[in-house]
Formats: C-alpha cells, sequence, structure tokens
C-alpha cells in the first residue's frame, strides 16, 4: 500500500447490522477532506457476519482500506492498539463503528491538524444516551481520577481523537499487556485541542460493554496509572496500629483501676473479625497489582491477527 495522509482506525465487535452505513457515512465524510486516506477495520473476535461484511466493501486508490482479523476477542484495548500498529496515515483517526461518533467530526479535526495541533480530542457534550446508573458510575470514575492517576484525563474523552504520526509511534511504544489506552494517550501528552460533538443514539445492536467490563476497565486504569491505593492501605495500618495502642492503653488503665475483671469478648470478637476483614482488602489491592505485574512478565503479544484482508 502506499503513503496515506490519514488512516482512520475503527474497532468492531459484532457491528454487521450497522457497519455499512457507517461505511457510507465515513465515505461521504472523508470526500470533503484533500487528503489521501484509508481505513481499518479491527474485526475482534466477532460472533456476527462483521467479516463477511467487512470483505464486501468497496475501495479505490482514494480510499484503501483493510480488515484486521483477530484469532480471537481481545477486547477493545487491544483492537484500538491493531489499528494503530497498522496505520501508516500521517495522521491516525480513532472512531467507534456504531455511528455514535459522528464520522463528520472528522472533518474539524482535520483542519485543526493542519494548523499545528498534534492531538485532537473529542469530547461528547452530554451524556443523554447512557443511562442513569452508567452516568453517575462516569462521572464518580473521572472524579476520582482526578485524584488518583498520575496523568489527567479530560472529562467526557474517549477514545475518538486524531493523532499525529509522533504520537502514534510514542503511543505504540508502550506495550503493556493490560492496557488502559485513555491513559496511554493521556502520557504521552503532545499538543491537544478538543472539538465537542454530539453523541447520536445506537442506531443497530447493544453496546458491549456491560457493568462488570466498564468495572475491569476501571480498575485497569487504576492499577496501570495509580500506586495511591496501595499508599492508602499503609495510612491505613498505620492508623489501625494507633488505635489498638490506644485500646490496650485503656485495658491498662481499666485493670488497674477495676481489676482483672474486664468485660470485652464480644468487642474483642468484632475487633478481631474487623482486622481480617481490611487485611483480606489489602490482600486483594496487593494482588491486583501483583496479577497485573505476573501478566506483564510473561511478555505475551497485545493481540494474535489471523489474517489482513486488503481491498
Amino acid at each position: 500500500m502506499g503513503n496515506m495522509d490519514i488512516s482512520v482506525v475503527v474497532p468492531c465487535f459484532n457491528e454487521a447490522e450497522g457497519i455499512s452505513a457507517f461505511w457510507e457515512e465515513l465515505n461521504i465524510s472523508m470526500a470533503s477532506i484533500p487528503h489521501s486516506w484509508e481505513a481499518i477495520f479491527i474485526n475482534d473476535g466477532s460472533t456476527d457476519n462483521t467479516l463477511e461484511v467487512l470483505s464486501e466493501f468497496k475501495c479505490s486508490l482514494e480510499n484503501q482500506c483493510r480488515v484486521l482479523d483477530l484469532s480471537r476477542n481481545f477486547g477493545k484495548e487491544a483492537a484500538i492498539t491493531a489499528g494503530l500498529d497498522h496505520a501508516i496515515g500521517k495522521a491516525v483517526v480513532v472512531i467507534d463503528a456504531d455511528l455514535q461518533h459522528p464520522p463528520e467530526v472528522i472533518v474539524d479535526m482535520v483542519r485543526r491538524w493542519e494548523n499545528g495541533a498534534e492531538v485532537v480530542m473529542g469530547r461528547r457534550k452530554a451524556r443523554d444516551t447512557d443511562t442513569a446508573p452508567r452516568r453517575w458510575l462516569s462521572n464518580k470514575f473521572y472524579s476520582a481520577s482526578q485524584a488518583l492517576f498520575i496523568v489527567e484525563l479530560p472529562k467526557d474523552v474517549g477514545d475518538f481523537r486524531l493523532m499525529d504520526r509522533i504520537v502514534v509511534d510514542k503511543v505504540i511504544e508502550l506495550r503493556e499487556t493490560e492496557r488502559f489506552m485513555k491513559g496511554i494517550f493521556a502520557w504521552v501528552g503532545f499538543r491537544q485541542e478538543i472539538v465537542d460533538f454530539d453523541v447520536a443514539p445506537r442506531r443497530h445492536g447493544e453496546a458491549s460493554f456491560n457493568f462488570w467490563g466498564l468495572w475491569s476497565l476501571a480498575l485497569d486504569g487504576v492499577t496501570s496509572f495509580s500506586t495511591v491505593p496501595l499508599r492508602i492501605w499503609l495510612f491505613v495500618g498505620v492508623a489501625i496500629s494507633f488505635l489498638s495502642l490506644i485500646y490496650a492503653l485503656f485495658v491498662v488503665l481499666a485493670f488497674l483501676v477495676f481489676g482483672s475483671e474486664v468485660p470485652g469478648y464480644p468487642s474483642l470478637v468484632v475487633l478481631i473479625t474487623f482486622i481480617g476483614g481490611i487485611n483480606l482488602m489489602g490482600l486483594g489491592i496487593l494482588g491486583e497489582y501483583l496479577g497485573r505485574s505476573y501478566m506483564e512478565a510473561k511478555k505475551r503479544p497485545v493481540y494474535v491477527v489471523r489474517r489482513v484482508i486488503n481491498k
């Protein structure tokens, strides 16, 4: 494939119903941009006929496209990584295939890139398309990230963005197995601008992320970009030790004043179970970090490509 100005990376998981409409709108939007471009679709282990639909797309020299068929479902973070690894454009756009990220926003992103921006992030204006619990959890996550993360995550900014080639090259150098792409994008830095957009309702299918998927992603973010939970348990340990010392002094004073008959068996049981629970929680947090270190030590590839279909 020849040199391309813009690569559009599109992770796909069970998008057979709507991917054709996305492809049509992407072509319309890209036609107004005076740059050569390519589309890279990543079939992330879809269980429907997404791959067959992608294989039928008609492309030309002006809009070349490739399909990366992964050997199984590796997750969106890995699919995005695969797309970035194979993108050859001077700028790379990451966009979802469900049309909740409007392709026409790419036109504004490219214009800002032409004017010197190295990263142009898409920021949703509102979360009206999300359920109330998801909106609440998202707001709490971004609030917590301000206090926990070593990098700042812009609120309501997801994976939808344009990145200059220099940014993409630095992102793909970061090869951790447990990937949190929003954190990786923020960590590399560079000159950033924001484009606001309205999130459209999902036209086909259902979102692949459920509560546990979002919880796992948030946990990956915390353990990848923060050691604050480990420090918190250090302070918890110090506080409990201090309270235990005070309680011990109380027991000694009670013995000196009232003699040896000191009631307290129920409180002692409660104290033991409380300390046991605290210890287990601390071990759980340590286990999360240790488990991720174990996975990183294996140095497994982030994804496996079954085949590449050039159009």
